[in-house]
């Protein structure tokens, strides 16, 4: 049995998308015949919003735990002076000093062994030092963990694998930010050239890596769904109280919310007896999003905010939906829509061809397609397993919503018939990463 050195910040009790990936490999490598050692920080997960991101953990000790799965590392958290800040004053106070504390610890992170992310460096070393390591496994973002993999796997000689939950010079948001665009750039060039493979999600990664590392092998592991958390979810029905139509994680600029709000808020004028929610969990931006609802006072006692919360518990609040609303990212397919299909409710995709999101793709998606890859990617996994309805524009929203709501009043419940979602399991995905890592050759630790 090989074992695996997982180097993953983002790790369950932390809620985000980004710790799910890293958390099926430690749930189910033991049955491809590896053992996994996950190396990850301490996550309290006191608050459920941006401030347990920033927390101090609760022990200053290293804290190792064996599990039937495998081992887990957790290192302590000691926030900096910008995290402290924000703890103390909120957000909305020392903006500049805060901005200036997180530049410098970003920067030196990367010319010194320093920052509180090291401390996975320095405990992943010492497991090493006393453990036979044959691979491994970095998870980014944060991309600092790919220079520990590099570092770690150059002075003990083990191969390591990148794996790419998103770009990293190429990130949208530093793509027209030149000093942050090329510093990236330079280390990701210079990072990524020692692994012995990368992984990433989709084509379109795949594309874009293939232009930075064309003599590398870069292999496509998906994301997807927990099939526990789906079982475990299986018995709980659509509410029968009301046409529930839930959404969940990020809101990017460039997504046609207003336009879904102004045809959901139309609908209620013309269908003034729907029972109709609109349900929102763990979404990025809580507060603009109370200001965008106030432009929408009909939907006042209609639209619900929840707090983040923990995958198992989040697929169960989905799962009593009837309606999964999912905006159109074109080439970037995401992890919620696997969520969606894993519990077979109807997706409603918004909008494959609307004026409006047209323009504000126009406006805000500054993300260069790749020949080669799909445009349309979210369509293409709704058509491949015929998941939902794939909504035009806004006219053929409001339509759609009324048959919907017929079929509600009639049923109690809307139909779904998703099919051929097996091979998106998270289980199915380790198996893959799996026959990669058993076909890298075995490591001799120095």
């Amino acid at each position: 049995m090989k074992t695996v050195l997982i180097l993953a910040y983002d790790f369950p009790p932390y809620v985000s998308v980004g710790s799910l990936r890293p958390y099926a490999w430690y749930r189910y490598f033991k049955q491809y015949d590896i053992y996994p050692v996950v190396v990850t920080r301490q996550w309290n997960n006191e608050h459920g919003n941006l401030l347990d991101y920033v927390s101090a953990s609760g022990s200053d000790h290293v804290i190792k735990e064996v599990t039937d799965w495998g081992t887990m590392i957790k290192t302590p958290y000691k926030p900096n002076l910008a995290n402290r800040l924000i703890l103390k004053y909120g957000q909305s106070r020392f903006r500049l000093l805060r901005r200036s504390a997180s530049a410098y610890y970003e920067f030196m992170q990367w010319v010194s062994l320093s920052g509180p992310k090291s401390e996975l460096y320095f405990a992943a070393e010492d497991y090493i030092k006393s453990n036979k390591i044959d691979v491994i496994v970095a998870s980014g973002d944060p991309f600092i963990l790919f220079k520990y993999a590099s570092k770690l796997s150059k002075r003990y000689n083990i191969p390591w694998i990148a794996d790419y939950r998103d770009p990293w010079s190429d990130d949208f948001q530093i793509k027209d930010k030149y000093f942050l665009k090329n510093w990236a750039l330079y280390h990701e060039r210079n990072t990524v050239s020692s692994a012995a493979i990368i992984t990433t999600v989709s084509t379109f990664f795949r594309q874009k890596l293939l232009k930075l590392f064309p003599q590398k092998e870069v292999c496509i592991i998906p994301n997807g769904f927990d099939p526990e958390v789906i079982k475990n979810s299986s018995d709980f029905k659509q509410d029968p109280s009301a046409l529930n139509i839930a959404f969940t994680g990020t809101i990017n600029p460039w997504n046609p919310l207003e336009k879904f709000l102004s045809v959901l808020a139309d609908f209620l004028i013309s269908s003034p007896g729907a029972k109709v929610r609109l349900n929102f969990y763990g979404v990025n931006i809580p507060e603009e999003l109370n200001g965008i609802l106030s432009k929408f006072p009909l939907l006042k006692n209609k639209v619900f905010i929840h707090p983040k919360m923990l995958n198992e518990e989040l697929v169960k609040h989905l799962a009593k939906n009837s309606l999964m609303l999912l905006f159109n990212n074109y080439s970037i397919v995401g992890t919620k829509i696997y969520d969606y299909i894993g519990i077979k409710r109807t997706i409603l995709f918004c909008f494959q061809n609307d004026n409006e999101g047209n323009e504000l793709k126009k406006k805000y998606y500054n993300i260069k397609e790749e020949p080669g890859s799909s445009t349309h990617s979210q369509e293409d996994l709704i058509r491949e397993t015929n998941a939902g309805y794939i909504v035009s524009d806004s006219n053929d929203l409001k339509t759609l919503l009324s048959n919907l709501w017929i079929e509600w009043q009639n049923n109690g419940s809307l139909a779904c018939s998703t099919t051929n979602t097996e091979k998106y399991s998270r289980k199915e995905q380790t198996k893959v990463l799996a026959e990669i890592i058993q076909r890298l050759p075995v490591a001799k630790n120095v």
